[in-house]
């Protein structure tokens, strides 16, 4: 069943059922093995097909993850995280069985430290929810990835975006964690100092580790100051390339965006249609600088020489709060607003992540390649850290169909990492991009992986086959 950490089959089903009868008396009507609940719990907002768990515990504490972990453990059943489910290469799914455990219930916000400005939170609390509890502190957590995912997901994943040019992303934000390891120990990986040189970094190792290391059960985050000033807008230019460009020399000039986000003519008109805005229909880039009323009309300024000189315009601002909020609201929708592109089609979500200099053609090539293979899949991006993400249209039924997107996907993988990239920026690897991480880190790297997972879950039950599998 297990090679070196490594689940190979599904385990035997009366261990399975054992376990989920003890935890059953343990939990009572907060484990459920209902199908309709175990299915949304696979869910997955991609066009991976869904796995559902052998149960659902809906857990309420850190003892809660403990006990469970540990009768999983006794029995090698398998222990899948999960959040709010938003993830994007299937990293909820349960391949061999086994039993999620959904922290949505550990959503609090236990403690604000605004001198030192951080907080420590539990992992189902989500980044909406956080932002709204520390409005009246004056302070807020940057992080934002298009959906509203829970702070365990997004530091498993080691999510980002729209702020990541300027405030980074859940690796240069998370201070430190409690982890339930596959044995049922709780880590503490780091204090609330700023900087340490003491011992290995396990923060890191567990940020992105995307559950198959630990089950996250509490997170330190540094927080920022809400800005004095803010000031959003819209640019429009002639081609993707030539937007592209331009973010490569704001960025090279040193102009400190918060947010720089592009989006291609097809992204556009289907935001145009989903959120009822009326951008035009043409490759935009939109932008938002954070500082003091002065600072941000210098900035401003600037960037607007930049654009006029690659052929952008009109450059169009807002500053109104709510103006603000319905425009990067509109962006956040972007996977919902592209499916409107095709209803009924499936969407295949990937990103990749390039340096900033090989942005203009690795977006240009991508694009060459959409029209050539005679796809809908509408460009979008954080281009200002070189991160863009694609979403092809697949009808599910059509086995050419699906074979062509999984080719343009490989392609636009390889291409990525020709340039120096990755081939995900911040949606992780799960299963559905595990064949990329050899070519992008090489076999040694590989097998330092293997071995790190190993020794952290010999057994192979945290939520396996997911990142790498036995080599």
């Amino acid at each position: 069943m297990t090679v070196a950490g490594f689940m190979s089959s599904r385990p035997d089903p009366q261990a399975v059922a054992t376990a989920i009868g003890i935890l059953t008396q343990r939990f009572g009507e907060r484990l459920s093995t209902s199908l309709a609940l175990r299915q949304q719990h696979a869910h997955t907002t991609t066009w991976i097909p869904v796995e559902a768990p052998d149960a659902v515990v809906f857990a309420e504490s850190e003892d809660d993850v403990v006990e469970t972990v540990k009768v999983a453990a006794a029995y090698g059943v398998p222990v899948i995280p999960f959040g709010t489910g938003t993830s994007l290469e299937g990293h909820v799914n349960a391949h061999f069985g086994g039993i999620s455990i959904d922290t949505s219930r550990m959503n609090r916000l236990l403690a604000v430290h605004a001198e030192d400005l951080d907080c420590v939170v539990q992992p189902g609390i989500t980044r909406k929810l956080l932002n709204e509890q520390l409005r009246d502190t004056g302070l807020f957590f940057p992080i934002d990835p298009g959906a509203d995912a829970s702070l365990g997901g997004m530091a498993a994943t080691r999510a980002s975006g729209t702020n990541a040019v300027r405030y980074g992303t859940m690796k240069d934000n998370v201070l430190a964690l409690r982890v339930v390891t596959a044995d049922g120990s709780v880590v503490k990986t780091a204090q609330r100092a700023r900087k340490s040189s003491a011992g290995y970094d396990l923060t890191r190792l567990f940020v992105g580790s995307e559950g198959t290391l630990g089950v996250i059960t509490e997170i330190t985050l540094k927080l920022a100051g809400i800005p004095e000033a803010i000031a959003a807008g819209s640019c429009t230019f002639p081609s993707v390339k030539a937007a592209a460009d331009a973010v490569i020399v704001t960025i090279q000039s040193g102009i400190p965006v918060a947010r720089i986000e592009l989006l291609d003519e097809v992204q556009v008109r289907s935001v145009n249609a989903y959120s009822k805005l009326s951008l035009p229909e043409q490759p935009l880039l939109l932008l938002e600088f954070h500082g003091t009323d002065a600072w941000v009309a210098e900035q401003s300024q600037r960037f607007g020489e930049i654009a006029a000189d690659h052929g952008g315009g009109p450059f169009n601002w807002v500053t109104k709060p709510e103006d603000r909020t319905r425009l990067w609201q509109a962006r956040h929708d972007v996977y919902w607003a592209s499916l409107g592109l095709r209803p009924g089609a499936k969407g295949l979500s990937t990103d990749v992540c390039v340096p900033i200099s090989r942005l203009a053609d690795c977006i240009a090539e991508t694009k060459a390649d959409i029209e050539a293979m005679g796809l809908i899949a509408p460009i979008v991006g954080h281009v200002g850290d070189g991160n863009f993400h694609v979403l092809p249209l697949i009808d599910m039924d059509s086995p050419a169909e699906i074979a062509a997107a999984e080719h343009f996907v490989g392609r636009m993988v390889e291409r990525a990492i020709a340039m120096d990239g990755t081939c995900t920026g911040e949606h992780g690897v799960g299963s559905g991009k595990m064949k990329y991480l050899e070519k992008e880190h090489g076999a040694p790297a590989l097998m330092a992986m293997r071995a790190i997972k190993a020794a952290l879950d010999p057994k192979g039950i945290m939520n396996p086959g997911k990142i790498v599998a036995a080599g």
